[in-house]
């Protein structure tokens, strides 16, 4: 008779969490498609010992954000909306004018409504540093390209 194997599930330890750096081009590539990939990383669903409620994630470079597409007429239908907190301060832009303006916030804010919704979501956003261009200054952490599928 054999002994019985175990099927509990490890939960990462800080020693077991290896976090990596990747850079990501976002250049002529859709914004939720790089979205969900970008997502993906910060979460750390990739890894073997991924659990729901750790954070186990990698740290994400983005570059190029003022390069990213919207399929359809998404640049000109598409409203990004706030309120101020004063009287009368709603506020609404459309893709393209954050595109112009903040392309950083557009995929920030498309990323920040693909994670979860808990108190893991701040320090996953911790994570992600996104650029408008090129230039980033990250490049003494030596950031592994990430390929979008």
């Amino acid at each position: 008779m054999q002994p019985k194997k175990s099927q509990k599930t490890t939960q990462p330890t800080p020693h077991m969490l290896d976090r990596k750096w990747f850079i990501v081009d976002v250049s002529n590539s859709h914004l939720g498609h790089a979205a969900t990939e970008i997502a993906k990383v910060l979460r750390g669903k990739d890894k073997v010992h991924f659990t729901m409620q750790h954070d186990c994630g990698d740290h994400v470079v983005v570059i190029n954000a003022k390069h990213v597409k919207l399929s359809g007429t998404k640049l000109d239908k598409k409203m990004y909306e706030w309120h101020t907190q004063f009287p009368g301060g709603f506020r609404s832009r459309t893709a393209r004018e954050m595109l112009e303006r903040k392309p950083e916030k557009l995929l920030y804010e498309a990323i920040y409504g693909m994670l979860p919704k808990n108190k893991l979501r701040h320090s996953f956003m911790k994570r992600l540093h996104i650029f408008a261009e090129t230039e980033h200054k990250h490049d003494a952490q030596k950031p592994e390209v990430l390929n979008l599928k």
